[in-house]
């Protein structure tokens, strides 16, 4: 993109300065607002108008549709809407966004201003923007958009609404709908943009899956033990794994009749499990293949609780450090490999006694490391049954385990036959 051509267009209609119209334009495009829509902002900012518009383009079907394009006009069927409020350039907007559909794909947009649509209408959108978002072509539907009925209902095979089940929840979704028990809540402060913010967090489940939730503006409806219909909501990745959000748009319901929770975790091989990109709850079998250092006796920084080295805080500097357990164990099932990390409660269990227990220890031997070869020891070779929360980023996978057991079952062959379900 020449953005020397377009502030140089711009700045010769607008009769103003080119670098003072060139700086504009750039930091619109730092947040990714499309090239038309930044020109026509630059242009309100300067008091020449809405000038400058192109021809309303030709209609492409969605799954045309390229990071290549500049405008398109589609002909489509809202599938989902969703609102929520975005600080932009230190102002506060509210936006519309959601998926629309056409009988050859679909596609994610935002609305930046009230259109009017509903989930099930059937429109023909002219000039609509098109940008990259988390690598994929997205609709951006701006004051230079024109909306407007199509002239016949638009057919296609997807599901128009946001009703979905926990487990079909993925990053980038917007617009849902969701019907489940609230398993865990807690009230927080955070720092937020405008100073310290109470949020709440905590984990809901339906007979699918378990996925963890941040209310932005805090309901008393989300108690432990509600059943609700929560109605709009987004999904952000948070730790690896799809998290729900509420808004201020957010509806909340209480619902006459109990949510069916799953107790169990899905079972995957860990390379499914990786394939996925995280898990919020999952269950893996596989042999200990390693007991990692920065196993057993460990310091924590008082401030922030992460793992320090020589009363070193990557944070916070030098610190007195906290004494606490843990585990990182490399668990193998012939498929792929996983970091398992224990908590304090289930370190204790493996080595078979508490942090005072592994304290007398190292002292009794004058080395703390005596506390990781005797969990080694336990471990190492033998198969377990780990259930938790999977992340995957660019160091690896991770699970932070919420229970540790011994397996009956072979690793090997739970693999081998969950593969061959997902194959078949």
């Amino acid at each position: 993109m020449d953005v020397n051509s377009h502030a140089e267009e711009l700045a010769s209609d607008l009769g103003v300065d080119k670098a003072e119209v060139k700086a504009d334009l750039e930091n619109l495009l730092e947040y990714s607002v499309p090239i038309d829509e930044a020109k026509q902002s630059v242009r309100r900012k300067h008091g020449g108008g809405g000038g400058g518009s192109s021809p309303t383009p030709e209609s492409v079907d969605l799954a045309e549709i390229t990071t290549d394009h500049g405008n398109v006009t589609v002909t489509v069927r809202v599938l989902t809407r969703g609102t929520r409020t975005i600080r932009y350039q230190g102002d506060d907007l509210t936006i519309r966004e959601g998926e629309l559909a056409d009988g050859t794909g679909t596609i994610s947009y935002t609305a930046w201003q009230d259109f009017g649509f509903e989930p099930g209408d059937s429109l023909t959108i002219g000039n609509a923007g098109v940008r990259e978002w988390d690598g994929e072509p997205e609709l951006n539907l701006n004051e230079s958009t024109t909306v407007a009925i199509a002239d016949e209902p638009v057919s296609v095979d997807r599901e128009v609404g946001g009703d979905r089940d926990l487990v079909e929840i993925a990053a980038g979704d917007r617009g849902r709908n969701v019907e489940v028990r609230v398993l865990e809540v807690e009230s927080k402060t955070i720092s937020g943009r405008d100073g310290e913010t109470e949020i709440r967090e905590g984990v809901v489940g339906d007979a699918t899956a378990r996925l963890p939730f941040t209310d932005w503006d805090p309901r008393p409806e989300l108690e432990a033990g509600a059943d609700l219909r929560i109605e709009d909501v987004y999904a952000r990745e948070f730790r690896g794994v799809p998290s729900i959000n509420l808004t201020e748009f957010t509806t909340v319901t209480p619902l006459p009749d109990p949510v069916e929770v799953t107790e169990s975790a899905p079972r995957l091989s860990v390379a499914e499990a990786v394939a996925s990109g995280g898990v919020f709850d999952v269950e893996l079998v596989g042999n200990v293949l390693e007991v990692r250092d920065g196993s057993g006796l460990i310091e924590r920084c008082p401030e922030c609780g992460r793992v320090i080295q020589n009363g070193q805080c990557r944070s916070h500097g030098e610190v007195d450090g906290e004494d606490d357990l843990r585990v990182k164990a490399i668990l193998d099932d012939g498929t792929d490999t996983v970091t398992v990390v224990l908590d304090s409660d289930l370190t204790a269990a493996v080595y078979g006694g508490g942090l005072e227990e592994a304290l007398a220890a190292a002292t009794d031997a004058m080395d703390k490391d005596v506390v990781a070869e005797s969990i080694a020891e336990t471990l190492e070779g033998g198969a377990y049954r780990v259930r938790g929360s999977l992340s995957v980023d660019e160091y690896g996978a991770t699970l932070d385990a919420t229970a540790f057991e011994a397996a009956d079952d072979d690793p090997a062959d739970a693999a081998r036959a969950t593969l061959a379900e997902v194959r078949a």
